[in-house]
């Protein structure tokens, strides 16, 4: 899901409690505090010797202690209005970084309104080589 498709699913539901699904079906708890609207670039070469980029708007997750908290879609919609100039692209790769056991990031893959409000899903990151030609990953070793 690109930033402006998570802003136009704000702006649509307004007033509207979030939930996010974790990949294997579990919530993170409704208390939840969006803490960081960020823009995240990756500079890499690949075992190939490729240079490449990656960039993300990445919203990170934090859970506190005060679990009469809950952030709804206008609020989070008026900070990723805010985040924009720092953003620089609505066509950014939304990305969560949520802390259970240890920090991961997902992916936000979809998400439909339900009685309860706005359910975000969350997918899944994998590693891969990203040279398969120049590494020898059809069996013969890497790089």
């Amino acid at each position: 899901m690109t930033v402006a498709e998570f802003q136009r699913l704000l702006l649509a539901h307004p007033g509207e409690t979030m939930h996010w699904m974790l990949p294997d079906k579990s919530f993170v708890p409704a208390h939840y505090h969006i803490t960081e609207v960020g823009r995240v670039q990756k500079d890499f070469i690949d075992c190939g010797g490729t240079v490449r980029s990656l960039t993300s708007c990445l919203l990170q997750i934090w859970v506190a202690n005060d679990t009469d908290h809950r952030l709804e879609t206008t609020k989070l919609s008026t900070i990723m209005r805010i985040a924009e100039p720092l953003l620089k692209c609505s066509d950014l790769p939304v990305e969560v970084e949520y802390e259970s056991g240890t920090i991961s990031q997902y992916p936000v893959g979809g998400a439909e309104i339900t009685p309860g409000g706005l359910l975000f899903y969350l997918g899944t990151k994998h590693t891969a080589c990203l040279a398969p030609e120049k590494c020898g990953v059809d069996g013969t070793g890497c790089c």
